[in-house]
């Protein structure tokens, strides 16, 4: 049996900066530090940082009043920002800067007295968080039946942002269908997509082609890594989702001579390590292969509070 690793996986920028954020926090302003949902969809991340002195909570209203709060990489909306104002609470953004982008692309609609479509998925944190930037003027579309059945003031007065953790593949229909429907739309541009969600997509189905089957290591409530199970879905391989080592079935390896491994991105490496120590306890003698990594060309730093 022949493993061999996709890359890029695991961690993207946003997600690095997000952990930092809440590691330096509590160095600096000591525990309890509060954050504002999970800082990022994986519950060994978050476990960690529980351990360490974070509490996780999904109102501000859960904060004592002068804490420090840390709102999540996910981002969260105006009417939150706010609540935490009104309890004097130390806020630490640690907005994805690729998210931040949206929400300002958002308001600069909504001032320019545009409706907005926004293409994701209903009840994801992200979602919530950008819609809420004008949440009296944007519509939720999942599928191109969404698009169809959308009723809007003015057609000639639209605009359209995305999910980050969507792809440029998972929107393509979506975007397809507003603009024949809509045609003097303002689609988004191709870079509002994360980059992150691309790229690991786009290694998913390199190496589908010649795989009997797909790990994919990550959260049932991570957006991205659902994703990466789909494309390989489509690209006619079995995939699975796990969330670590413990979930892989041995039954699944029957028959099976070659494995891709992929990871979502906000989930560690060494969950990604342990799932191949487990698949040679299953498969003595396998062998891994391991390509160069992938430098994906993205740092964002620190917020103000904590540089």
């Amino acid at each position: 049996m022949q493993v061999i690793l996709a890359e890029p996986r695991g961690f993207c920028a946003g997600v690095d900066r997000a952990i930092a954020i809440v590691e330096q926090a509590l160095e600096r302003f000591g525990k309890p530090v509060y954050v504002r949902h999970e800082i990022v969809h994986n519950r060994h991340v978050v476990e960690g940082l529980h351990r360490r002195g974070a509490i996780f909570v999904e109102h501000p209203a859960e904060v004592p009043e002068g804490a420090v709060l840390v709102f999540s990489a996910h981002g969260v909306s105006p009417a939150v920002v706010a609540a935490a104002g009104a309890r004097n609470l130390q806020v630490i953004d640690a907005t994805c800067p690729l998210v931040t982008k949206v929400h300002k692309q958002t308001r600069r609609f909504a001032r320019q007295d545009n409706e907005i479509v926004m293409v994701g998925h209903a009840g994801h944190v992200e979602v919530e968080g950008t819609m809420g930037q004008a949440p009296e003027r944007t519509h939720l579309v999942e599928t191109p039946e969404d698009v169809e059945r959308l009723e809007v003031a003015d057609a000639e007065r639209l605009a359209c942002v995305t999910q980050t953790t969507l792809s440029v593949d998972d929107t393509h229909d979506v975007l397809s269908a507003l603009q024949r429907r809509f045609p003097a739309i303002h689609l988004p541009k191709r870079d509002d997509i994360c980059y992150a969600t691309q790229n690991r997509q786009d290694a998913v189905k390199q190496l589908a082609e010649g795989t009997d089957l797909v790990l994919v290591v990550g959260s049932l409530a991570s957006s991205n890594s659902n994703r990466l199970v789909e494309v390989a879905v489509k690209c006619g391989v079995t995939a699975h989702l796990v969330q670590d080592a413990s979930e892989i079935e041995p039954g699944w390896l029957k028959g099976v001579q070659r494995i891709a491994v992929s990871a979502g991105a906000s989930t560690p490496e060494e969950l990604i390590q342990k799932v191949l120590e487990r698949l040679g306890e299953f498969a003595p003698g396998i062998e891994i292969e391991r390509p160069p990594a992938v430098d994906e060309g993205m740092v964002f730093p620190l917020p103000p509070p904590l540089r």
